[in-house]
C-alpha cells in the first residue's frame, strides 16, 4: 500500500494522477483500466477539492493497495471535509435530453459505471471513498 497526501486543490489533480499511474504501470494495469482510473481521480479528487472544505483548502490523502482474488487495484480517497456521500444521490436519468435532465451527477455516474465497485464511509471524523477495478 502507498499513499499520498497533498492539498486538496484543482491543481493537485494532476500530481495525484501520476502518483496513482505510477503504481498503476508496476502492476502492468492494462491501458484501458488506467486510462478509467484516471478519469475516477479526476472526478473524484475534484470534488473533494471543490466541495469538502470550501472555502477553505485542507488536505486529502490518496492510498493505492493491490487486492489478489482477483487481481484489482483499490484507490481509496480520505479527507476531513464535510460529510458527504457521493452514492446517496440517485443515478441520473440519462434517456433524458439534456434540457430535462437535472445538473449534477453525471461524473459520479460515469465513476459507478467503469469501476468494479465503489463504496462510501464517514468514519472518525473522515469521508472515505473507495474505488476498487479489476486489472487482471
Amino acid at each position: 500500500m502507498k499513499e499520498l497526501t497533498v492539498d486538496a486543490t484543482v491543481e493537485n489533480i494532476t500530481q495525484v494522477t501520476a502518483f496513482v499511474d505510477e503504481q498503476l504501470e508496476e502492476l502492468g494495469c492494462p491501458i484501458k483500466a488506467q486510462m478509467q482510473i484516471d478519469i475516477a481521480i479526476d472526478e473524484l479528487f475534484g470534488n473533494i477539492a471543490h466541495y469538502a472544505y470550501n472555502p477553505k483548502v485542507g488536505v486529502a490523502t490518496v492510498r493505492v493497495e493491490v487486492v489478489n482474488e482477483p487481481l484489482s487495484v483499490v484507490v481509496s480517497f480520505i479527507d476531513n471535509g464535510v460529510p458527504y456521500d457521493p452514492l446517496a444521490r440517485e443515478d441520473p436519468n440519462v434517456g433524458l435530453s439534456l434540457e430535462e435532465r437535472e445538473i449534477g451527477g453525471l461524473g459520479i455516474y460515469m465513476v459507478k459505471k467503469s469501476m468494479d465497485e465503489i463504496t462510501y464511509e464517514y468514519r472518525e471524523g473522515q469521508n472515505i471513498l473507495r474505488i476498487r477495478k479489476e486489472i487482471g
